[in-house]
């Protein structure tokens, strides 16, 4: 695997010298563990204009943006949503902070977008089921993408995504931004690096969050400001009951795959990072709705999914009811060793060595508010997660401007985002899976093999035929 190129915390939007903020100790803790970017390659980012369209207007797509506009001297061109409301707030919304001024042009159909082939960088922050081909369409179109996670919602989307990627030569950064978020990267250089755990024997992972919309609103018109059509795409159209993008998708597998696909993926990427993970030799899962029955939700509300390496296994659980079994971390990672155990979330990270005479360590969240003043007052930031989007985003351009391999790759987060979507299908089907990404297949196993492609609606083609 290609070293990935990283690059340090930008200061410049608000007049602060670089000597000056490698002296703060946030941009210090970053930085211990990022490969340095050349003060030529940094200048070069940093004052370089790009072009930008943005597919998928909700909360993610939107946070993506406005990050990218405080680290970088973007021109946002073109928005696209299906929903005519949230792209009209999305387009005034860019107007207001862009420097130039300019309303972005607004489009329902992404295809309309990339035909005018005048974007450098596309974000992709629509619906999962959208990923593969939105991703794809800008490849083609000549841009440079940035994916939130899950980059596809079956396997061999996935390996379209990569394929397409290397094919057109173009640099596509993942939304798995743990890898550049700083508390994270110290545990890493100081505990994992540092052999401080010793010989590694077990891995948990796990989410306990109460995010499972459950409830039953009755068949409803579709109102005239969204394309329900386009906003379904090549997933099956269920009846309309109420505004899916506002979170209400995430419920159904017909759009994603589950917490697994949502929140797994973050932690099995993370400990892949943090270990040198790659493929799981195999994977098992087992669950299902045990408790939340009386909702439209077709998502599990408890599993446990087993990915298996060559030394130890990283198990993987979440509940959707119930409390957490560690309230200091309901969404996290729990790296056992011989010698301590490293607890890592997106908030904090905790090792405690095994030897009472060795001091604990504790990581802490960093936020960048008197930096970035702005973050406090927007509308559902997640402060703890901009500084780490923020230097995920100077990676990407980055690697955008040497032409390599960024630090969340499209190849990584294929297998991350792979494996968790091959938890769900060993679930399923009651059986352990093998997946070959060389003959792309299940070993041994028809059934499964042809379950690593869903169907597609009508007139939609699935991009790897």
């Amino acid at each position: 695997m290609q070293t990935p190129v990283s690059a340090p915390f930008s200061p410049a939007r608000f007049n602060i010298s670089r000597r000056r903020f490698l002296q703060s100790a946030s941009a210090c803790a970053a930085l211990a563990a990022l490969p340095a970017l050349g003060a030529d390659a940094l200048d070069l980012v940093q004052r370089k204009p790009r072009r930008v369209g943005l597919i998928g207007a909700g909360w993610y797509g939107k946070s993506d943006l406005w990050r990218l506009v405080q680290v970088a001297p973007v021109e946002i061109v073109s928005i696209c949503d299906p929903d005519q409301r949230l792209l009209a707030e999305a387009v005034e919304m860019a107007r207001q902070r862009q420097k130039s001024g300019k309303k972005p042009r607004a489009y329902g159909d992404y295809r309309q977008m990339l035909a005018a082939h005048d974007l450098d960088i596309v974000l992709v922050g629509s619906p999962d089921h959208w990923h593969a081909l939105h991703t794809i369409a800008a490849l083609e179109a000549g841009a440079d993408v940035y994916v939130q996670k899950p980059i596809s919602a079956d396997v061999l989307e996935g390996e379209a995504m990569l394929a397409a990627a290397r094919r057109h030569r173009r640099v596509v950064q993942v939304g798995t931004q743990r890898k550049s978020t700083p508390h994270l990267i110290e545990a890493k250089r100081q505990i994992v690096d540092a052999g401080l755990l010793g010989r590694i024997g077990h891995v948990d992972m796990c989410c306990y969050f109460p995010m499972r919309a459950n409830g039953n609103p009755p068949v409803e018109p579709v109102p005239d400001f969204f394309d329900y059509e386009m906003w379904t795409g090549p997933a099956p159209l269920r009846p309309y009951d109420g505004l899916p993008h506002v979170r209400w998708w995430r419920t159904f597998m017909e759009y994603g795959n589950g917490i697994v696909g949502d929140m797994c993926v973050h932690m099995l990427d993370t400990v892949r990072w943090m270990l040198g993970l790659g493929w799981p030799k195999r994977i098992s899962s087992a669950g299902g709705i045990y408790v939340q029955k009386e909702g439209k939700s077709n998502i599990s509300d408890t599993q446990t999914a087993t990915f298996e390496y060559d030394q130890f296994h990283c198990v993987w659980q979440h509940r959707t009811w119930g409390a957490p079994t560690d309230p200091d971390y309901p969404w996290a990672l729990f790296i056992h060793g011989e010698k301590g155990v490293l607890k890592a979330s997106t908030l904090r990270a905790d090792f405690v060595p095994v030897d009472k005479n060795s001091p604990p360590r504790h990581f802490e969240c960093v936020y960048e508010k008197e930096q970035y003043p702005e973050d406090v007052t927007e509308k559902e930031i997640e402060l703890n997660a901009a500084p780490a989007t923020r230097r995920h985003l100077l990676d990407f351009l980055a690697a955008i401007e040497q032409r390599s391999r960024p630090i969340a790759d499209i190849e990584e987060g294929h297998i991350s985002t792979a494996s968790c979507i091959l938890a769900n299908l060993a679930m399923q089907l009651g059986r352990a899976l093998v997946y070959d990404p060389r003959k792309r297949e299940v070993v041994g196993d028809r059934a499964a093999t042809k379950l690593l492609r869903r169907p597609y609606r009508q007139p939609w083609k699935h991009p790897l035929v």
